[in-house]
């Protein structure tokens, strides 16, 4: 690979490998790959859509694990994913319109409550009660947790896979590892729809993506496979871990102004 030393690659492979098993568990991989390709000297303008390009494929290898083992039903998929794309479309529209900073010093109070809920509650997404849901009523509960996840996801970002997964626990009684397998598969058409515009507008090193997509299906299926091994034992801490990161990386954003 051009332009990038054995050292690099294999720095940049270790780390986007951890960021796909932790992606399978909890979301929020871009924490850990966003600064690895800045540090391996990939130019800016390609980070977003080449990291986009790895997740992609890696996340691909996690929504197959999770849906054939735990036989998820993928017909509430295309209507949460409808849900969640409109609502990214609407939340870019009001970044346009509002300012964005009030969110930050929000999202500061927000995250520690929502990772001590996670960690608090034992019983916190331990068993699959969406049974006790009409058909109807679930779909209506995912719609109404894909359409606002999707405004955040649009109109700021930076947690989106996890706020799916805890919301799709709460409101639609999944347990963990279901509602993490459905919080995927909304990322993984999130993250095709963003791709393809960065290949349009010419803003992905595909060779390096393609690379480290490689790379990054042998992490989501560790972390995948992980997850349905230990289940909620092991997604909570992971959930918890993820929210922690964003607000140390929120805080330093505001730190840096």
């Amino acid at each position: 690979m051009e332009g990038f030393s054995a050292l690099q690659l294999g720095v940049l492979a270790v780390l986007v490998y951890l960021a796909g098993l932790l992606d399978a568990l909890a979301g929020g991989g871009g924490l850990i790959t966003l600064p690895a390709y800045l540090a391996v000297g990939l130019p800016p303008g390609l980070v977003l859509g080449t990291n986009k390009c790895a997740s992609s494929i890696g996340t691909t290898a996690a929504v197959f694990r999770y849906f054939r083992t735990l036989e998820l039903d993928w017909r509430p998929v295309p209507p949460m994913v409808l849900a969640a794309l409109f609502g990214s479309a609407a939340g870019a529209g009001l970044a346009l319109l509002l300012d964005p900073c009030w969110i930050r010093p929000l999202m500061l109070a927000i995250l520690p409550a929502v990772a001590w809920s996670v960690l608090a509650k034992h019983h916190f997404g331990l068993g699959d009660r969406s049974g006790e849901l009409s058909p109807r009523s679930l779909m209506l509960r995912s719609l109404g947790v894909a359409l606002p996840v999707g405004t955040y996801d649009g109109f700021f970002g930076p947690g989106t896979g996890t706020f799916l997964a805890l919301g799709l626990a709460r409101f639609c009684r999944y347990d963990l590892m279901r509602s993490t397998g459905y919080a995927k598969a909304l990322n993984l058409a999130s993250n095709v729809a963003a791709l393809v515009s960065f290949l349009a507008a010419g803003r992905v090193h595909v060779g390096l993506g393609v690379l480290m997509g490689v790379v990054s299906v042998f992490g989501n299926l560790t972390g995948s496979n992980l997850g349905l091994k230990r289940g909620a034992a092991v997604i909570r801490p992971a959930i918890a871990l993820i929210c922690a990161g964003l607000f140390l990386k929120i805080a330093f954003d505001l730190v840096r102004g």
